[in-house]
């Protein structure tokens, strides 16, 4: 920690001080219960995990802070254009979709993926909801019409952490 600040400074970069430390994160014990550790980095939250061959591992998935802002995000979105055509909409949605999956989309994290994918049509459902004021609205039953008619793109990883690259 002490080397760190200068090797930086040579580049004209600094060290947050509030936002640099060192945490345990040793891989666990045998027996050892309790968690090890995590920490979150460049919007990652690492922990220790077991892989398919049961070995302990490290294992990545979407911070949850920034799953909350890119749907907060995506939410004041959908505000601000529900007057759009749905077909506008979809397309700019499935972009958000795909940008986030582009970045977050790494082996592993399936799960926090499925998640955004799934809170993203809540968010898109309850804003065509609002945006007039037809009998009924938009319903689920309508909203499932509508996701045969334009589905959003698939969230899965499109980077595989697992393959080393020449």
């Amino acid at each position: 920690m002490a080397v760190l600040p200068k090797r930086f400074g040579k580049y004209g970069l600094t060290i947050h001080p509030d936002k640099t430390r060192l945490v345990p994160f040793g891989k666990p014990k045998g027996g050892r219960q309790g968690n090890p550790g995590t920490f979150d980095f460049l919007g990652f939250t690492h922990y220790w995990g077991k892989s398919w061959g049961k070995r302990m591992v490290v294992k990545r998935k979407t911070a949850k802070d920034r799953i909350s802002r890119g749907l907060k995000g995506i939410s004041k979105w959908c505000r601000k254009n529900r007057h759009l055509d749905i077909k506008a909409q979809y397309e700019m949605l499935g972009l958000k979709l795909k940008g986030h999956c582009a970045y977050y989309g790494i082996t592993g994290n399936a799960e926090s993926l499925r998640l955004f994918r799934e809170s993203l049509k809540r968010i898109w459902r309850k804003w065509l909801d609002r945006r007039s004021r037809n009998k009924g609205g938009m319903t689920w039953e309508k909203f499932s019409c509508l996701e045969k008619w334009l589905p959003l793109p698939p969230a899965r990883a499109v980077h595989s952490i697992c393959v080393a690259k020449p």
